[in-house]
């Protein structure tokens, strides 16, 4: 494959010759479409294994495709319009709860980068500088604080609502779905919304446009363990067991361009990872982009591996009453087997 030609031009060395040699006799075999929520440095995996090559490698003609929001996402897969996407991992327990046995394929983290609450400069300035206050405070018109996330029911809305059920404060505000990065950022800019949920690189551009600053930060690894308790799998790539059962070595060539794609990104840096994603996440500036991506690197999950105990602590946050998810087993819901012969293939 091609080298990364952006800002850098050393990444025609990138990833040690082989990764980027020329792709497989194979490549354009199997055609698909992987899809992704919204356009932020998050879901690089995907990315990264699109222009790495490693879809190619695999013998698929993958297409990306941008979903608009992590429900929406999950609708896209439940359809079959689209073979693996990228989001919460609640989006497969959904699938699993509502008879579309919704399987996860590869955890990507141990816990959440995007659940930053970013509040209005404005109401910070006025003194609104914590999340009691802000539930203390009316809008001009007498009612509760907007906070915005991508989507409801999607990774956002799951961990950030969990933290404000465990503070008693998740009923004193009012939730709304504001979609794709730039109407998230223009609900804040606008002041539609009171406070963002969102990921680092959010922040950043909020912060230097003057919208907006930090309020809490739920990825904060003292504040993550204090009210979660550890690692947990929170993102992840998934699917349908109908799409795996209608073509096993096509599921399997997905998932070993994704690992190899988690692979390249432990050994790279923020700005390698920055160049080969550059054109997915053209939505926010390049400093905030590495920003997340550097933070993505001390959450990322490079085993893809989930345990008994790190999906016993997520139970308490999927399996409630604001997800509306029935309890569900790890075999009922974990399709380990992929991985673990992509690992088999490209040791770690």
């Amino acid at each position: 494959m091609a080298a990364f030609i952006t800002r850098r031009s050393a990444l025609t060395v990138i990833a040690g010759g082989a990764s980027f040699a020329a792709t497989s006799a194979r490549a354009g075999d199997m055609s698909g479409r992987a899809i992704y929520p919204v356009a932020v440095p998050i879901y690089q995996s995907q990315f990264v294994a699109d222009r790495a090559g490693y879809f190619k490698d695999a013998g698929l003609d993958c297409k990306l495709i941008q979903g608009g929001s992590g429900v929406k996402t999950r609708e896209i897969i439940a359809s079959s319009q689209g073979d693996v996407g990228i989001g919460d991992v609640t989006h497969p327990m959904q699938l699993a709860n509502h008879g579309r046995a919704g399987r996860i394929l590869l955890p990507t983290d141990t816990r959440s980068s995007s659940v930053m609450f970013i509040i209005g400069k404005d109401l910070w300035d006025q003194g609104i500088t914590t999340l009691e206050k802000l539930t203390e405070w009316k809008r001009p018109d007498g009612r509760k604080p907007i906070v915005s996330v991508s989507s409801l029911g999607g990774t956002n809305h799951v961990w950030s609502s969990y933290y404000m059920e465990t503070m008693g404060l998740a009923e004193k505000v009012t939730w709304i779905g504001t979609g794709n990065v730039d109407t998230m950022l223009g609900s804040l800019k606008s002041k539609q919304v009171d406070v963002l949920v969102s990921s680092l690189s959010l922040l950043n551009e909020s912060q230097q446009q003057g919208w907006g600053t930090l309020l809490f930060d739920g990825t904060d690894e003292a504040i993550w363990n204090k009210y979660i308790g550890g690692k947990v799998p929170v993102t992840c790539h998934f699917t349908v067991q109908s799409t795996i059962d209608k073509d096993p070595p096509k599921m399997q060539a997905y998932v070993t361009a994704l690992w190899r794609a988690a692979q390249w990104i432990k050994t790279h840096s923020p700005d390698e990872v920055c160049d080969a994603i550059e054109p997915y996440v053209g939505s926010t500036s390049r400093s905030a982009n590495l920003l997340e991506v550097s933070a993505l690197q001390k959450v990322a999950d490079y085993d893809g591996a989930i345990d008994a105990a790190s999906f016993a602590r997520g139970e308490k946050v999927w399996f409630r009453e604001m997800t509306g998810i029935k309890p569900l087993t790890i075999a009922e819901v974990v399709a380990p087997d992929f991985v673990q012969s992509a690992r088999k293939a490209y040791p770690g």
